[in-house]
């Protein structure tokens, strides 16, 4: 099937659901449940840090915050958790990049 308006990602997708290349997930709801948990515990905060900060670095974590529009503890939990879980991935930002010596 040709859409114009798809990209070339979803026209794949499409055509591997067109194909019969999907299958249906036996016990669905259960599935549904068993990932629900999983989000909940992987949101769920239950413990408290404090840690020290430069003034600036909370300055810009806050702006960076204010430009995702969350709260800064949330923003700050968020990469904190990225990192561990290995997902966290560096950009450059502007002429503010460091460059590897």
């Amino acid at each position: 099937m040709k859409n114009p308006k798809l990209d070339k990602e979803e026209r794949d997708l499409l055509n591997s659901v067109e194909v019969g290349e999907w299958e249906s997930v036996p016990e669905v709801e259960g599935e549904i449940q068993r990932h629900r948990e999983y989000a909940r515990n992987t949101l769920k905060k239950d413990r408290r840090v404090n840690i020290r900060i430069s003034s600036r670095d909370l300055a810009d974590l806050q702006a960076r915050a204010v430009e995702e529009g969350m709260p800064y503890q949330t923003l700050m939990a968020s990469v904190l958790h990225k990192y561990v879980s290995g997902r966290l991935m560096e950009r450059p930002r502007g002429d503010k990049a460091v460059q590897p010596t």
